[in-house]
Formats: C-alpha cells, structure tokens, sequence
C-alpha cells in the first residue's frame, strides 16, 4: 500500500491567525513544527497498518514549510514549487490514496482561516457551478490519477463542505471554528494522536473510498478579489470577462483547470 499524505497549515491545531502562516513571523516558526507533527502522526498512522510506503507532499505557500530533518524518515518527501500537481504531487506515482491533514475551509466559507489557493486573488471558485475549496479540487485530482481520498483533518466546517463529496473518508475535527481567525482547538497532543487514529482506520475500512471523479469537461467560474486581477487574468484569451470581478473558463480535464487556476495564482503576484 502506497499512501499520499498532503499537508497544509490553517486547518491543523492552533493555528488561528496569519502571522502563524506566513514565512518571516515569530509565530510561523512554530506554527510550521505543528505542521510537521501533524504530519508525522499521519505517517505513524499509515506504517501502523502496513503501508509499505509513504509520501509527505508539504502543501502549503511556497511548499518548503516542514524542516525535513524534522519530518519521519522513512517517509519521502515532497517540497518546493512550481509543480504541475501542485497539493498532490506525487499521486501520479501510483498511490492507493490520499490523506488530507491541516486542510481548511473554501473561499467565503464560515472556518478558520478560510481560503482557496490564494487568499489576495481568489474570491470564490466553482465548478460546474459548485463553490470548491482547495479539499475538493485536489480531491478531484488525485480522483483523477485513480487515488480516493481516505482522511481529511482540519476545522469543524472543512468536513461540513466535504462530506457529501467524500462520504466514506474519515473526517477528524482538530478545531471547531468561531469565526475567520478565532476557534475552539485541541491541544497539539491531542490533535495528533487523533491524526493517527484517524489514518490508521481510513486504511483500515474493509470498503475503500471510490475516488472522486469530476465530469469532464467542465466550466470554471472564479471570483477575484479586486477588478484589477480580472483585469490581469483576462489577458488570456479563453478567459470570458461575466462583471467587474468575475470571469469564467472552460478546461478539458480537472488538471487542466487546477493548472490554470495556479498560474492565474502566480500571476496575482505582479499586482502586490
């Protein structure tokens, strides 16, 4: 068994604010140790129960957030950007499932530090018009290549949005959310030890997941935060402009959508 574990920071334990996930504050330096420790506990839990190897992709920013000294060493990791799969890099390597840990909620959604792909460009995102978060179009990718996805960790509403979407995953709920940047978490101790648990019994299920297969090809509808990246993004030609901060496009395949909404994400860059 060859299991993916994909690793972001706002949806593990005590990560509540901005400072804690962005690269040159105090508070990152230990917010990326949680990271780290939520990602063990998955990598625990898949060895438990007989993973013959497993991948950690570190999945958040810039993708060089987990100190790989610090990371479990049987596992091979995943790090730095640009690449094409971007949050499941690796899955094309033929692995038999995806573990989602620190994931969050989408754009416009009531969890912590809610967001999809990027929070300074990307208002909202739909498929097919379906409002996605970053779960569902990496969930969908990984669909793609054959992997389901087996566990998700992160906030209360991570598995409100998702559970209809993956409905024999194990959700485990690390923090319960008040609000954009205030919640109810469990200890760090307590949050991995959950991770863990969770992982070995996703992989543990007698009836493993089907992965999720989005209908190609589709329509994606995406919001930005400001006309001028409208403005920017629209400069490709097969985008259509809908209004002031709207656009929409047409992909054949979901990678195919997933890689045009990075480099529309890359692109925002030159309006900071």
């Amino acid at each position: 068994m060859k299991i993916l574990i994909s690793v972001d920071i706002e949806g593990v334990a005590g990560v509540l604010h901005a400072q804690q996930v962005r690269a040159g504050n105090p508070e990152y330096e230990r917010a990326r140790r949680l990271m780290t420790d939520e990602a063990n506990a998955a990598v625990e839990g898949a060895f438990a129960v007989g993973a013959r190897e497993v991948w950690v992709n570190d999945s958040h920013g810039d993708f060089r957030n987990m100190p790989p000294d610090l990371l479990d060493p049987r596992a091979r990791v995943v790090q730095g950007k640009p690449r094409y799969l971007s949050m499941v890099s690796g899955v094309e390597e033929g692995m038999d499932g995806v573990c989602m840990v620190g994931y969050h909620s989408r754009a416009q959604g009531r969890g912590i530090l809610a967001h999809t792909i990027n929070s300074f460009a990307f208002a909202a995102i739909e498929l097919d018009g379906k409002p996605v978060g970053e779960a569902a179009l990496y969930g969908a990718l990984a669909g793609a290549y054959g992997a389901p996805v087996l566990m998700l960790s992160g906030d209360d509403q991570l598995a409100r949005e998702n559970e209809a979407l993956f409905p024999q995953a194990v959700f485990v709920e690390t923090k319960r959310a008040t609000g954009q940047n205030s919640g109810i978490s469990l200890s760090p101790l307590e949050a991995c030890a959950a991770i863990r648990d969770g992982v070995t019994r996703a992989l543990r299920q007698p009836d493993r997941p089907q992965p999720l297969c989005w209908p190609e090809p589709l329509v994606v509808t995406l919001r930005t935060q400001a006309p001028a990246m409208a403005d920017l993004f629209c400069q490709w030609p097969q985008f259509e402009r809908l209004d002031g901060c709207s656009l929409r496009f047409e992909a054949a395949t979901i990678e195919a959508a997933v890689r045009m909404l990075n480099c529309c994400s890359a692109m925002s860059a030159m309006l900071r």
